[in-house]
């Protein structure tokens, strides 16, 4: 039987339960001698947390031969990157027990038979140094291996471990506010005004939610990486192109979701299948350059049709376009970029529809041209605050019928 050296003085021993939890882990992988076992054993029942914390690794470690071959390989890839930054950090004089990144168990293979344990049990034991019983290194040098497992905890852990964005951050534009923001994998995103994101990149795909307003959407292409954007019922999925998406569910007659393609292809669909307004299953489309569709807001999508003239976004130069737009949607409209000298009272007038394309920003000339363009007035509105210059060419006023 071999013969280990007494454990090192208590005082020695790391102060954190955790930490003393993972050194007596990895002494007793490699195993104790009957003095060792008593001290353990009184370690344990000393405090409950030291029960908890030794509880913890050992569960860890259980649930390590249920990691499959690619969490395995990603495991490795991350300790050896710990161990490179520590060893870079403080170095430690190489002895007969050190192991090096390189000596890290290889992924299972159908040809291996050994359990993830024990592929990892040959490195872990060497985290001691049987000639003198103590670390080779450090024993939070050890702590990397470990705390991969506890976070990985097998092959469940592993996939939560997979979910967690490798970058995330909240965008938003103010009233009559746009902005450009330009992601780390290169993609480029255009806010328009009253406009929410929140962008999360994972290790194997992209996701954008788009909680209000319209953005347009560069997409670096990644195969590896889907680019998704999800927006009120919908997802719409890419690899690299360039689109617009719009979904302004706070704009008064605009539930819907538009997803308009500029460049590349679109793949639309509801991110609930069954959500459709009667129940039925509803479709995927695909998208090329220079069509659009529109949802419901229970993500039923219309028909493809073509992008306007105008294009997937007028409001990268400040203009907004209507189509036969009810009156006050389109002052619902100039309202997301700027209070507006405009108010309808009469819901026939409210319903008469529009067409054009206007500048949000200068709303004088809307003003002036929609008498000429509709049947209707603009009368001083008796609404106005107190000392508002209603009879200006400002307003405020009230849209009235002829």
């Amino acid at each position: 039987m071999s013969h280990l050296s007494p454990p090192p003085p208590t005082s020695c021993l790391p102060e954190l339960p955790d930490a003393q939890a993972l050194d007596w882990f990895v002494r007793q992988q490699r195993g104790l001698t009957r003095d060792e076992q008593a001290q353990h054993q009184s370690w344990l029942a000393s405090d409950e947390a030291h029960q908890a914390a030794y509880a913890r690794w050992q569960a860890s470690w259980d649930t390590l031969d249920g990691l499959p071959a690619a969490g395995m390989a990603a495991l490795n890839a991350q300790l050896a990157r710990d161990l490179q930054t520590l060893a870079a950090q403080e170095p430690v004089a190489a002895s007969p027990g050190t192991l090096h990144a390189s000596e890290l168990p290889a992924p299972r293979s159908s040809s291996a038979r050994r359990s993830g344990r024990r592929q990892w049990a040959g490195w872990l034991l060497g985290a001691r140094d049987p000639a003198q019983g103590a670390p080779a290194w450090p024993v939070r040098w050890a702590a990397p291996a470990l705390v991969v497992l506890m976070l990985a905890g097998g092959y469940g852990g592993w996939e939560v471990w997979q979910r967690q964005p490798l970058y995330s951050a909240a965008h938003a534009t103010a009233r009559g506010q746009q902005t450009q923001v330009q992601l780390p994998d290169g993609s480029l995103m255009r806010l328009d005004t009253l406009t929410h994101t929140d962008v999360s990149l994972y290790r194997q795909r992209r996701e954008v939610r788009l909680s209000e307003g319209q953005a347009v959407f560069q997409v670096t292409h990644d195969a590896s990486r889907p680019f998704e954007v999800l927006a009120g019922p919908l997802r719409i999925t890419v690899v690299g192109t360039r689109f617009s998406v719009r979904y302004t569910a706070g704009t008064p007659g605009q539930p819907d979701v538009r997803v308009a393609v500029e460049e590349g292809r679109v793949r639309v669909e509801p991110i609930d299948p069954l959500a459709s307004s009667d129940g039925s299953a509803t479709q995927r489309v695909e998208l090329t350059a220079g069509e659009q569709i529109a949802s419901d807001a229970h993500g039923g999508l219309g028909a493809i049709s073509a992008v306007p003239a105008a294009g997937i976004a007028p409001w990268r130069n400040n203009r907004v376009s209507f189509d036969n737009t009810p009156l006050d949607q389109a002052l619902a409209e100039f309202e997301r970029y700027g209070a507006t000298p405009l108010r309808v009272q009469d819901p026939a007038v409210a319903a008469l529809r529009l067409t054009g394309t206007f500048d949000p920003l200068h709303l004088d000339n809307f003003v002036r041209a929609l008498p000429q363009v509709l049947p209707v007035r603009l009368v001083p509105d008796p609404m106005a605050k107190a000392g508002a210059a209603a009879s200006t060419p400002a307003g405020p006023w009230l849209v009235v019928g002829r």
